[in-house]
C-alpha cells in the first residue's frame, strides 16, 4: 500500500497543556503510579485510556437532557466534565404549541425537540407511549444525508424506533445511544414532527469527518511506522470512534508489552479530517539511592553511589521501562554485595516525568573467611582419591567500588593451589564495562593426566608458578572477550619435591631440557553464552601464543574451541557438544591434550584414551525428569587424538600404550544444587570396563 503523504509525525519534548478543561488532572493521576499498578502492568496488560461505551451512554444521556446543544463524542477523549442542567426529557413526547414550532422538515408541518416537565417526577413504568408513524434519519440541518451508507448505519443501529411503533422517551434515548455507539456520528438529536399521517420521529445526526491525515505529538520511542500502519486502513474513510478505540488500545498495548511508561493521553479531530494524537511518555527525571538496613530503616551505605548508578542501563531522559528496570535489579544483585534491591518510580511534580528511588540493602560485611571442599579429577587411586579441602579470605567491596580481593588455599593428597586474585569488575572511567583481573598463583597438580601412573610406584607432580593480568569486556549481546598476558614457570617434581626431567620411560618432562620451562603467553578468548535454558547454546574459543622475550623461553601456539547446543524434545532435552584443539611449536609434554575421564570420554580414567597435539571430542546425552530436582541421563562419548600422540615430545601416550581413540556410554542421575548440577554417572568403555564418575556442573 502506498505511503500516506498526509500523515506526518512530530515529536515534542516540551510539556503540552492538557487537552481537557480540568488542567489539574496530570498524566500520572491517569496512570495511577502505585506499587500495585507497577506489578499489574507487567503481569496483566492494562488499558489506561479505553473508550468505555457505558461512559458514552452517560455522556449521551447528558446530551439528551441538555437540548438544544448536541454533544461532541471526542470530549470523552479530552476528559471534559459532564454538563449540568435541568432535565428536559419528555415522558409523553408532547408537542409544543405553535409558538415553539420550528421549520418543518417536509415543508408543511411543525417539529419539536423532546421535552419533559421539570416539576413532574414519573417512573419508567408510568411513562406514556406515543405511536410513531415514520422514522427518518437526516443531517443536523434536516436534509438528507449525502452518504447513503451512513444513513444505513444509523438505521441499522435503531432497535426500538420503527414505523408504526409505540415508544417511550427511554426507547428513543436508547436508540440515540445505539447510533452514537456505532462510532460514525459525533452527535444525534431526536426530533418529533407532527404530520398529517401522525408523528414522525427524525434522528438528526452529524457524521464524523473523513480521515485525511494524522499529527502525532509526544511519541519519542513509539515507532512512526507502527502508528502509520495502525491508521492506514482508515485513510479516506469516515472516522469511526470504535475503530479509534482499537487503535488506541493497540498503541497502549505496545507500551505495555515492552514495560514502558507511556499511553495515549488525548485525541482530537481537527478541521479537514486531521486527527491529532497526543502521546504521553514518562521520562526518567532523577535517580537517587537510599540505603536501608534489614528492618527498612535508612542507614549509611558502604558502596559509592556512582559505583551503583553506572551499573544501570536506565539513564536520565529515557522513557522508563519496567523490564529494563528488572534487568538493572538483577545486574545489581550479581555484584555480590547487595542483599536486596528495589526500584520505586514516583511522579516528578506536575510534569510527565518520574523520579526513581533505588532502595539498597547491603550485605552485613563485604569480607570474610570461607572454607569448603571439592574433588580433583586428576587423582584416580588412593583411600581419599581426589578429595580437596579449601579455605579463603576475601573482600567483595574494596574502597566501596565493588573491587574484589581473594586469597585462597586448596589442598589435597597431591593437589595444592595457593592463589591471590584481585578483580576490578568495571575499571573506573571506562564506558565499555571493561574488567581487570590480576592473579598470582603457585600450584601443584598430578602428572598422571598425560604421563599416567609410574610403573615403579613413584609419582610426580607438575608445579607451576603463574602471574598474569587479564582484561575482559562484553562486545556484543551474550558475547564476551578477554585479552591477557601470563607468565608461567613450570616443572616436574617427585614425591619428595625434587625436580625431575625424565619419567620412568626416559621420556622428557620439560621442553627445554632444564628442570623447568619459562613461557610468556598472550591470551585471547571469546565466549558466547546463551540464556541458560535447556535449549540454549554455548561457544568458546581460546588461543595462547608464546612470546620469545628470552631465547630459552618457549614459543608455541595453542588453540581450543568448545560448542554446546541443546534441543528440547517434549519433557526431555538432547544436548550435543563438540570440542577440539591443536598445538604447534615447542611445548612441554604436560601441555598436551589429555583425552578420557569425567569431562571427556566417560568410562575411561582421566587421560587414559590419549595425549596428543590435537584432539576432537564429541558427546550426546538425553536428560529427562524423574522427580523434583532429580534428572535421569543417558549418554555416549567419543574422543580421538587424530593420530597426533606420537609427535608429542617423548611420546608419553605411546610408551603407556594409550589407544589414541575410544568411546564410552552409560547412564546417570543429576541433582540441581546451588553449585550447579551434581552428576553421578556410570559408564562402560569400548573395552567393556565400567567406571563411576562424579562431577559438578554440565560436562564441558
Amino acid at each position: 500500500m502506498p505511503r500516506n503523504d498526509d500523515v506526518r509525525f512530530t515529536s515534542c519534548s516540551i510539556k503540552l497543556p492538557p487537552l481537557g478543561h480540568n488542567s489539574s488532572v496530570t498524566f500520572f493521576s491517569k496512570l495511577q503510579f502505585t506499587s500495585q499498578f507497577l506489578i499489574n502492568s507487567l503481569m496483566k496488560p492494562q488499558k489506561p485510556l479505553n473508550f468505555n461505551f457505558n461512559l458514552k451512554k452517560k455522556s449521551i444521556t447528558n446530551f439528551f437532557t441538555n437540548f438544544p446543544k448536541p454533544p461532541n463524542l471526542l470530549s470523552s477523549f479530552r476528559f471534559h466534565p459532564p454538563l449540568k442542567s435541568s432535565l428536559l426529557c419528555s415522558a409523553s413526547l408532547a408537542l409544543s404549541d405553535g409558538g415553539n414550532a420550528e421549520s418543518d422538515l417536509s415543508g408543511s408541518t411543525n417539529q419539536t425537540v423532546l421535552k419533559s416537565p421539570s416539576q413532574t417526577q414519573i417512573t419508567s413504568r408510568d411513562e406514556e407511549r406515543v405511536l410513531i408513524s415514520e422514522v427518518w434519519v437526516r443531517n443536523k440541518d434536516g436534509d438528507e444525508l449525502e452518504r447513503k451508507d451512513l444513513e444505513s448505519e444509523a438505521k441499522n443501529a435503531l432497535k426500538a424506533s420503527r414505523p408504526n411503533s409505540a415508544l417511550t422517551v427511554r426507547d428513543v434515548q436508547e436508540d440515540v445511544h445505539r447510533i452514537i455507539a456505532s462510532g460514525y456520528f459525533a452527535s444525534c438529536m431526536p426530533v418529533a414532527v407532527d404530520t398529517r399521517d401522525g408523528i414522525r420521529l427524525v434522528f438528526q445526526v452529524e457524521p464524523n469527518q473523513e480521515f485525511q491525515g494524522l499529527v502525532c505529538e509526544g511519541a519519542n520511542v513509539l515507532p512512526s511506522k507502527f502508528i502509520e500502519d495502525a491508521f492506514r486502513d482508515g485513510y479516506g474513510k469516515v472516522v469511526n470512534i470504535r475503530r479509534l478505540d482499537d487503535v488506541i488500545n493497540s498503541i497502549n498495548g505496545w507500551y505495555m508489552e515492552r514495560g514502558l511508561f507511556g499511553m495515549v493521553s488525548g485525541i482530537e479531530i481537527l478541521s479537514g479530517g486531521i486527527i491529532r494524537l497526543q502521546v504521553s511518555e514518562a521520562e526518567v527525571n532523577n535517580m537517587t539511592i537510599r540505603f536501608l538496613d534489614r528492618t527498612g530503616e535508612p542507614t549509611v551505605g558502604k558502596t559509592r553511589p556512582e559505583t551503583i548508578l553506572r551499573q544501570l542501563t536506565t539513564k536520565k531522559g529515557q522513557v522508563y521501562s519496567m523490564l529494563q528496570g528488572k534487568r538493572d535489579v538483577d545486574t545489581l544483585l550479581t555484584m555480590g554485595i547487595m542483599e536486596d534491591v528495589s526500584i520505586i518510580p514516583q511522579p516528578a511534580g506536575d510534569s510527565n516525568k518520574i523520579d526513581l528511588t533505588l532502595n539498597i540493602v547491603e550485605r552485613k560485611s563485604g569480607g570474610g573467611i570461607s572454607a569448603g571442599g571439592g574433588i580433583s579429577s586428576g587423582i584416580t587411586s588412593g583411600p581419599l582419591a581426589g578429595l580437596i579441602g579449601s579455605c579463603a579470605i576475601y573482600h567483595k567491596n574494596l574502597f566501596g567500588k565493588n573491587q574484589k580481593l581473594n586469597v585462597s588455599l586448596e589442598r589435597g593428597q597431591i593437589d595444592s593451589i595457593f592463589r591471590i586474585n584481585y578483580t576490578d569488575p568495571w575499571i573506573e572511567g571506562d564506558d565499555t564495562r571493561t574488567s581487570r583481573s590480576i592473579m598470582i598463583q603457585n600450584s601443584r597438580t598430578p602428572g598422571t593426566l598425560v604421563h599416567g601412573n609410574q610403573p615403579d610406584s613413584n609419582s610426580f607432580t607438575i608445579g607451576r608458578v603463574t602471574a598474569g593480568i587479564e582484561y575482559s569486556r562484553p562486545f556484543r549481546p551474550k558475547w564476551n572477550g578477554t585479552l591477557g598476558l601470563i607468565f608461567q614457570r613450570a616443572g616436574a617434581h617427585d614425591d619428595k619435591g625434587n625436580p625431575v626431567i625424565r619419567d620412568f620411560y626416559s621420556s622428557p618432562l620439560t621442553a627445554s631440557g632444564n628442570t623447568h620451562d619459562d613461557m610468556l603467553l598472550a591470551k585471547l578468548e571469546t565466549v558466547y553464552t546463551g540464556s541458560g535454558d535447556p535449549g540454549s547454546s554455548m561457544f568458546a574459543f581460546n588461543m595462547d601464543q608464546g612470546i620469545p622475550v628470552w631465547p630459552e623461553w618457549l614459543v608455541f601456539n595453542r588453540v581450543n574451541a568448545r560448542a554446546r547446543k541443546g534441543l528440547v524434545l517434549g519433557p526431555a532435552c538432547l544436548r550435543l557438544s563438540l570440542s577440539g584443539g591443536h598445538v604447534v611449536g615447542n611445548f612441554p609434554p604436560h601441555e598436551a591434550f589429555a583425552i578420557g575421564g569425567t569431562n571427556s570420554v566417560r568410562g575411561y580414567e582421566e587421560g587414559a584414551v590419549g595425549s596428543g597435539r590435537s584432539c576432537a571430542i564429541g558427546c550426546g546425552e538425553v536428560s529427562f525428569p524423574l522427580t523434583g530436582p532429580v534428572e535421569g541421563v543417558i549418554f555416549a562419548d567419543y574422543g580421538t587424538d587424530l593420530g597426533s600422540g606420537s609427535i608429542v615430545p617423548g611420546d608419553p601416550a605411546g610408551a603407556r600404550l594409550k589407544p589414541g581413540s575410544g568411546y564410552g556410554y552409560g547412564l546417570g542421575i543429576r541433582v540441581d544444587s546451588p553449585l550447579g548440577p551434581l552428576r553421578l554417572e556410570y559408564a562402560f568403555n569400548d573395552q567393556c570396563t565400567g567406571r563411576f564418575h562424579f562431577g559438578v556442573g554440565l560436562r564441558n
